[in-house]
């Protein structure tokens, strides 16, 4: 594959999404779960990056697990601007403020609210902020994980944070427009608790 079409396969979908056009997919059933939903995802696409993440985070599919180990909820079940969402973000403040990204640590558990007050952990996200990662790589260094460059997301934005990088890694829930897109189709808000 060229350099060209490789840009192609990358900047089509981010110019249909600005376009407000999207691609819905034929059938909004609900969400599979569990290893059925981790094996179908394993067998449509390379998953180094996914696999990793989800053996590293296995045991935060009990949120009582990350709450023990310091993850605090840092946002409400946030929806996407047309359709999909990401959901409830638990975050590590810790791992933000140090402002390193290891695939193995992500800065930030995703959980879909579920009917009754439970979660299901859907993916995660690594976050580390712009002038934390310009101070630590004063080359110009673009922020990576694995290969994938991470998102710059300007402030002001919706999470009241300084201008920072992020990427999101749907390791627990496929994503039809993509494992690393922000938005997924498969998880939605509608079980949030009204306030």
């Amino acid at each position: 594959m060229t350099i060209l079409s490789r840009l192609q396969s990358v900047t089509l979908p981010l110019a249909m999404s600005f376009l407000g056009i999207a691609v819905m997919p034929l059938s909004m059933s609900a969400p599979v779960s569990g290893q059925e939903q981790v094996s179908a995802a394993k067998s449509s696409e390379p998953r180094p990056l996914i696999d990793k993440v989800s053996t590293a985070t296995a045991r935060f599919r009990n949120i009582n697990v990350a709450l023990a180990e310091g993850f605090v909820q840092g946002t409400p079940c946030v929806s996407g601007p047309d359709f999909g969402a990401m959901g409830v973000h638990f975050v590590l403040p810790t791992r933000i403020a140090a402002g390193m990204l290891n695939a193995e640590e992500p800065e930030a558990l995703i959980y879909e609210p579920l009917p009754g007050g439970g979660f299901r952990l859907v993916g995660v996200e690594f976050i580390v902020l712009a002038a934390k990662w310009a101070a630590n790589h004063p080359d110009g260094t673009p922020p990576a994980l694995d290969g994938h460059l991470l998102n710059l997301i300007g402030a002001p934005n919706r999470f009241g944070l300084p201008d920072f990088y992020e990427i999101h890694v749907w390791a627990w829930e496929q994503n039809p427009v993509g494992s690393f897109a922000d938005w997924n189709t498969r998880v939605t808000c509608i079980h949030q608790p009204a306030d």
